[in-house]
């Protein structure tokens, strides 16, 4: 197991690790956390080299997917950057990239009734206000506590976020977040215990933010027991 204690708080920049093979020539990976090898619970970044393919395979417990940079494809169309999907357990695809592309892949989280499959892309919907002038907010996922939103900071911002007893994820996709004194540029990712309230800043530059809460508690519970 690979960083499976959800009591404990996590924070890697992903761009120190190295890529390693995975069991599909010119696709590769860095693993952030991984209940075993090729199976269970798992959450990585994934490159797909130009011209490489993935056999067909079922979602089990199901796949998340957000697109972070390059052409992804499937059997149901070519998702750019900035596309989020949720391919809930039972279904099946055969991805490809013709060009290339780098993902963040989340295996074997959904709860039980959370059915629904979802494909969205960036420029489908308006950002939002958030919870003042230096927040916006894109929501692309719910389903009872679990919340999944892209998050913009303005500048040298404090993230005033308030619900930290549900657990936090992030992945930085543009910008810098700053915890204490510690800087983590694009492509880090933060995982946060319930009772971890400190607090989060953006850079210099501001940032953007794939954020997720509410699906870590019963799994930091479980631990628990």
């Amino acid at each position: 197991m690979l960083n499976q204690n959800y009591s404990e708080s996590v924070s890697i920049n992903v761009n120190q690790l190295e890529w390693e093979a995975s069991p599909m020539a010119g696709v590769w990976r860095k693993k952030l956390e991984r209940e075993s090898a090729e199976s269970g619970r798992a959450t990585s970044i994934v490159k797909y080299e130009p011209g490489s393919v993935f056999s067909e395979h079922v979602h089990t417990g199901g796949e998340e997917i957000y697109v972070i940079d390059g052409v992804f494809s499937d059997e149901t169309g070519n998702y750019p950057a900035g596309s989020y999907f949720r391919n809930p357990p039972g279904t099946a695809h055969s991805p490809y990239s013709d060009s290339g592309c780098t993902l963040f892949v989340k295996l074997c989280y959904f709860r039980e009734g959370d059915n629904r499959q979802l494909v969205l892309q960036r420029e489908q919907l308006g950002w939002q206000q958030g919870k003042n002038n230096d927040e916006q907010v894109f929501p692309l996922h719910q389903f009872h506590r679990e919340v999944t939103t892209l998050v913009t900071l303005a500048p040298n911002t404090q993230w005033d976020f308030t619900h930290t007893a549900s657990g936090r994820e992030i992945l930085v996709l543009e910008g810098e977040l700053r915890l204490a004194d510690q800087p983590y540029p694009a492509l880090s990712w933060l995982r946060f215990a319930s009772h971890d309230a400190r607090f989060l800043h953006a850079g210099p530059a501001g940032a953007t933010l794939l954020f997720k809460t509410g699906h870590l508690l019963h799994l930091e519970e479980n631990y628990a027991n």
